[in-house]
């Protein structure tokens, strides 16, 4: 250093401007000493000034990972094989892929969908799905492919705004999140699926408990078409939800009715009911409160004995929800802690399967609708969704894709370098809000048409005809099975009779009830849960 500051003073002689190299020694100086007194970085302490380059490295290194070390087909949580589709599609542009697929069609685990040498002609283009089982007076018919829940708060105005306005010129739904209804899902009068969870954000009082006044005067609106009661999301299941303090507006807190400065916390569980039996009993509720509108619930399966006790229920009751959202562990969010999303919760396509099944078992899936939510891009992985039972699929991170979104993962520190989760106007004023819904209705129409040219090409007519059998699973680089040989399928009813009872379904059976979500470990049959509440 001694020798740095002499070369200075002699080149300034020479040279009079070089005198300001001196500021710059300093500066150094100062930081190098910083760093060896400071303790907090042992790095820094023994490689003082150049130490700082491990941090900067580490800062952008997932950007240098996703531009320049990632192929197209390794990216995660969505590679580039699939970001690129919805980018393509959200703008019109030509999404054909040159000289052959990318992917190992021997590699264990791929997937495929068997064509017909009979292909038909499909004339509907927007098929519609009806949701509204017997006790709903206002069915609505909904799109296949649809916005799943993402609150305001966690997506800025202009987002929810583009969101909205793409899904009316899309004509399809718009899932509020539990954030509840705000101006800007209502300005352009897209299609509502209103979503109430444990903190009743739009529905409470100033406690926090479910006002029935309140939701009857919002449901009311002929925006909201559904509503569907949070009971559990895929990425955090069993958590609750968090909007962090740092994304807390006074205009957000005023819609959620929470106070500014804290956390805003849904808690884990819902305080309106406790049990199975009042799930139900809340969703009749509802259900008269909204005047006739389908009410469903969503949620990640956990312990599958849960369902089975709601499926009790519904036996027992008679009262049935209008749809069922499942949602996969492979969701994503901007809060959630890590053991959460890698390690808690059913992956989507066990979880789908699964509900299926226990509805089918209990002979009551003819009246549900199911939802699936879970990772969905490309129009194939909305038929397969379909060939394992699902209705329509909800979709989040590709609905953020087609807004602009780059995969930056910067949704919970605010920081969303794309304007779509972030509060900061400096940020989210760039989100062209009349653009940005455009694309996000091109992607949408152009997913549904490339899945009707697969249905087709499949000889069918509908999405509705696409079954397990039509669809392939690699077991290794020389066996095959269709998703039929893959997957168990229970018959009409088997699970109301201990002669149709599958054994591998007894034992979480016979915990299941319906007055309780404890696993307890007692036989029930229907009669006597009946019989036991008075029905």
């Amino acid at each position: 250093m001694t020798g740095l500051f002499g070369g200075l003073s002699l080149w300034s002689q020479i040279w009079p401007p070089a005198a300001w190299g001196f500021l710059g020694a300093l500066s150094i100086l100062a930081l190098g000493l910083y760093d060896i007194f400071q303790k907090r970085k042992t790095v820094l302490r023994l490689y003082p000034v150049i130490g700082h380059l491990r941090y900067f490295f580490e800062s952008i290194r997932p950007e240098i990972q996703q531009y320049f070390v990632e192929s197209d087909l390794n990216g995660v949580p969505i590679s580039r094989e699939f970001r690129a589709l919805v980018y393509q599609r959200a703008k019109k542009q030509r999404d054909t892929r040159p000289f052959g697929t990318l992917f190992d069609v021997y590699k264990t685990g791929y997937e495929w969908v068997n064509h017909s040498i009979a292909p038909t002609t499909i004339t509907n283009h927007n098929p519609r799905i009806r949701f509204g089982g017997p006790h709903c007076s206002q069915p609505y018919d909904a799109a296949l492919l649809n916005i799943s829940a993402m609150s305001y708060g966690a997506l800025s105005k202009n987002a929810i705004l583009a969101l909205n306005k793409g899904a009316k010129l899309g004509q399809f739904a718009h899932n509020t999140g539990e954030g509840g209804i705000s101006q800007y899902h209502l300005e352009h009068g897209g299609d509502l699926i209103w979503q109430i969870g444990t903190g009743y954000f739009g529905c409470r009082t100033q406690d926090g408990q479910f006002d029935a006044k309140l939701f009857a005067r919002r449901a009311a609106g002929d925006a909201v078409k559904m509503i569907e009661i949070k009971l559990s999301q895929g990425a955090k299941p069993g958590h609750g939800g968090i909007l962090p303090a740092v994304k807390l507006t006074p205009e957000i807190a005023e819609i959620r009715n929470v106070p500014m400065g804290k956390d805003v916390i849904s808690p884990a569980g819902h305080s309106a009911f406790k049990t199975p039996l009042e799930l139900l009993s809340f969703i009749d509720k509802l259900r008269t409160l909204s005047g006739g509108k389908p009410i469903g619930f969503k949620l990640c399966i956990g312990r599958k004995s849960e369902f089975l006790a709601i499926c009790k229920a519904m036996v027992a009751t008679g009262i049935t929800p209008d749809f069922i959202t499942i949602d996969g562990s492979e969701g994503g969010t901007g809060a959630a802690p890590i053991e959460m999303t890698n390690s808690v919760g059913t992956p989507l396509r066990e979880g789908l399967l699964f509900a299926h099944n226990a509805l089918v078992g209990i002979g009551m899936r003819k009246n549900i609708r199911l939802v699936a939510s879970g990772k969905a891009i490309s129009a194939f992985h909305m038929i397969r969704l379909l060939a394992l039972g699902a209705d329509t699929v909800n979709s989040a991170r590709a609905m953020m894709m087609a807004l602009g979104c780059i995969q930056a993962r910067s949704c919970h520190n605010d920081k969303c370098p794309t304007g779509i989760a972030t509060q900061k106007a400096s940020r989210f004023n760039a989100l062209d809000v009349d653009l940005k819904a455009e694309r996000v209705a091109n992607y949408q129409t152009a997913n549904i048409k490339n899945l009707l040219e697969i249905v087709a090409g499949a000889g069918l007519n509908h999405p509705a005809d696409i079954k397990p059998h039509h669809l392939c699973h690699r077991i290794s680089s020389s066996e095959t099975k269709t998703f039929s040989e893959l997957y168990d399928y229970l018959p009409e009813n088997a699970l109301l009779s201990e002669a149709t009872m599958p054994a591998s379904w007894q034992a979480q059976w016979d915990l299941a009830a319906a007055d309780s979500w404890q696993a307890i470990g007692r036989k029930e049959t229907t009669n006597n849960i009946a019989y036991a509440m008075g029905f």
